[in-house]
């Protein structure tokens, strides 16, 4: 494991079985979760042989593009793994402090209908120190301190469930950046089971599902995950995570135009939360080149919400970021692999 995958426990017991000093785990630890670090030659205060061994061991992000919004000051990151791989982060600024969104993987296998990010596949699972990665170059970059961090970039966050994990204990721990769990939000498409095992970890996270359909006929055509799981067994998890954790589920809603933006949908989305605390996220899709989807217009989304509203279900409609620079996930990742391609 990279030494930036590690907890302070576990690099303590890697650099005593190097035969280095107990002390030494702490100030490498420092400098790659308190002082993010950018490369092994930063760390002043290691001995020439030490950093000469974590050289190996030591993850990090190359910069390929920053675009800047003209509008809201939006950042959009297209980053090189050290395998080549590439991935896309968001900087996000807004009164109430910083948000980043992060990627989880490179590509995507969940195949949402509407979504840049899955278009090519998924490359391979990201580890847990190139997901904190992406918030320690931002941070770097930009010079100001991240607050709030959102899982819901490329991938699917619950099928990358341990190194996940792995990640929320690190960003969340006292010795590096210790930023509140109430900060972090996981978004997922719905893998059941690893809701369940979500729950169970008793985490104080916000946690975000992408339902984007009132009924399984319609999911099914917008989310291939629903052909596994139905509309039942994913609120039944979404009711034991919420009975386990006391914490409010989003359930996240992707209004296309034609497709489930209707007053029909709006009802039967009604019907399935009712007498469930939550709250809803109203996304006017991003359209992609792709696909023929299209953005509901704002009368239908004004209604759809009006309508949500009025039946006491706990709504917003999600302002949008950076719609100048390809801010929606995967379009800019997508965009850069095909320009390179070309």
């Amino acid at each position: 494991m990279d030494i930036k995958s590690m907890t302070l426990d576990e690099l303590t017991q890697v650099v005593v079985e190097k035969g280095y000093p107990k002390f030494r785990a702490k100030q490498i630890y420092d400098w790659c979760h308190v002082k993010l670090c950018g490369s092994v030659e930063e760390m002043s205060n290691l001995p020439k042989d030490m950093k000469q061994w974590l050289k190996d061991e030591f993850v990090s992000l190359e910069v390929l593009e920053r675009l800047e919004s003209k509008v809201d000051g939006t950042n959009k990151f297209v980053f090189r793994l050290a395998d080549g791989n590439i991935i896309e982060s968001v900087f996000m600024p807004y009164k109430h402090g910083n948000s980043v969104c992060i990627s989880s993987q490179a590509g995507c296998r969940m195949g949402c209908r509407f979504c840049a990010s899955t278009l090519m596949g998924l490359d391979r699972n990201l580890l847990p120190s190139e997901m904190l990665d992406q918030i320690y170059t931002i941070s770097r970059i930009t010079g100001e301190r991240v607050s709030n961090v959102v899982v819901m970039g490329t991938g699917e966050p619950l099928d990358n469930y341990d190194n996940l994990i792995r990640f929320i204990k690190l960003l969340t721990n006292e010795d590096g950046l210790h930023i509140s769990q109430r900060n972090i939000t996981v978004s997922s498409c719905g893998i059941v089971p690893n809701i369940y095992q979500l729950a169970d970890e008793k985490l104080a996270i916000t946690f975000a599902v992408s339902l984007h359909a009132p009924n399984d006929e319609k999911r099914k055509a917008l989310m291939p995950i629903a052909n596994r799981y139905s509309l039942k067994e994913l609120m039944d998890s979404c009711k034991y995570y919420f009975e386990t954790t006391g914490r409010r589920i989003t359930f996240e809603y992707s209004l296309v135009s034609g497709e489930n933006d209707t007053k029909e949908d709006a009802k039967e989305l009604i019907q399935l939360l009712s007498g469930f605390p939550c709250h809803v996220n109203l996304i006017p899709v991003n359209p992609i080149k792709e696909r023929s989807f299209r953005r509901s217009d704002q009368d239908s989304v004004q209604k759809f919400k009006a309508l949500l509203e009025k039946n006491a279900v706990n709504v917003t409609v999600r302002r949008g970021m950076g719609k100048d620079i390809d801010a929606a996930c995967g379009q800019l990742r997508k965009k850069f692999i095909d320009d390179k391609k070309s």
